[in-house]
């Protein structure tokens, strides 16, 4: 995923296309750019088109401009999302910046228009009641204006995402607390295609906000089966849930450094398994299920050296599992203990209470940590 919106639901490197992939921009970008673009209409400066900002990092970037108003104190720039190759939900989606003069000595206030969320929760890096502009965005278009000659010091500056209510519905907003729309996102202005990085940052922003709302139990998952079936059996609220995905390590780290009492890992059979043989990441590419390792887990819980034999050439973990349920062998509860072993190393000394649930495709309970 980039470093901007995105969706809620998993998404692997196997979907990634073959070769080249282009680059994009995060709606920080298009929104500094409207902003100063709209700032230039209203001092007397015309709508510069393409419209040129600096970049967080070093360098600039060119935007052209997709609509424009200027009405007496007022001027407003709209500007089409590029996303790149990037599979962001804001792919697309218009970015509207609408500047109005402030008040003296008001400086610059920054606003959130129709389709951009307002934060409602603690623990971001913005205060409850803020528009979710985040602190990177502010800065870039801070520097956007700047460049503008004459610019006044008062503006209100809005942000504007038309249809951004609907798009956030398929982005993590809503269970961090942003209501009402998007984020105004990007730490470097750019989007790099397929990128874990947003991603990671979704999974510890969500600590952040258990934390800060006092949660003292919350669990992340591999995927929505997991996730919907470990919310029921513990009875958690939505702001305890964390889609970890893949990236059990960067959601375990993460904890070690800003602890909750109680975390649960929950997943599938074979993502579990993985966790089990030492693996953080649980991608496909960077390791697949260690038929062996689980023939040894069943032999170490009764099984006989023809249930081994069978573990090690069968096809799949779920596979692998069903043998040993033929044979009474509780390999669910073998895989859960051994991904509890993985996960206590990476959260050793934070005061962590862990467990470890493992679900099979229908959501039931097949394996459980004793910790």
């Amino acid at each position: 995923m980039s470093e901007d919106q995105h969706a809620a639901d998993e998404t692997t490197d196997d979907d990634v296309p073959a070769g080249p992939l282009r680059r994009g921009w995060t709606t920080g970008s298009c929104a500094a750019a409207a902003a100063k673009a709209a700032c230039s209409a209203l001092v007397g400066h015309g709508f510069p088109d393409p419209v040129e900002i600096p970049l967080p990092r070093g360098g600039r970037a060119a935007f052209a401009l997709a609509t424009t108003a200027l009405s007496g104190d007022t001027a407003s720039v709209g500007i089409v999302k590029d996303a790149g190759d990037d599979p962001d939900v804001t792919h697309g989606a218009l970015v509207v910046a609408t500047l109005r003069r402030g008040a003296p000595g008001s400086g610059l206030r920054f606003a959130a228009g129709p389709g951009v969320g307002t934060v409602t929760r603690p623990g971001l890096a913005l205060a409850p009641g803020e528009p979710a502009i985040n602190p990177v965005p502010r800065a870039m278009i801070r520097a956007a204006l700047a460049e503008v000659h004459d610019a006044p010091d008062d503006l209100v500056v809005e942000i504007a995402i038309p249809g951004g209510e609907q798009l956030a519905e398929r982005t993590l907003n809503g269970r961090l607390g942003i209501l009402g729309g998007l984020s105004v996102l990007g730490t470097t202005g750019i989007v790099i295609p397929y990128s874990c990085s947003s991603w990671i940052h979704s999974i510890h922003r969500g600590i952040d906000v258990a934390r800060a709302t006092g949660l003292t139990h919350v669990a992340g998952s591999t995927g929505s089966t997991s996730e919907a079936a470990v919310k029921a059996l513990y009875g958690l609220p939505d702001e305890a849930l964390l889609e970890m995905g893949d990236f059990v390590g960067g959601m375990l780290k993460y904890l070690k450094a800003h602890p909750v009492p109680r975390v649960t890992i929950a997943g599938g059979i074979g993502k579990m398994a993985k966790l089990g043989q030492g693996l953080l990441d649980l991608h496909s590419k960077r390791g697949s299920v260690d038929l062996a390792f689980l023939a040894r887990l069943a032999t170490a819980h009764g099984g006989d050296p023809a249930l081994a034999a069978a573990i090690t050439t069968a096809n799949t973990a779920a596979e692998a599992f069903s043998l040993a349920g033929r044979r009474d062998i509780d390999l669910g509860a073998a895989i859960a203990e051994a991904a509890h072993v993985t996960a206590a190393k990476v959260v050793t000394g934070a005061g962590i209470a862990l467990d470890v649930l493992v679900f099979d495709r229908d959501g039931a309970l097949v394996g459980r940590s004793s910790g």
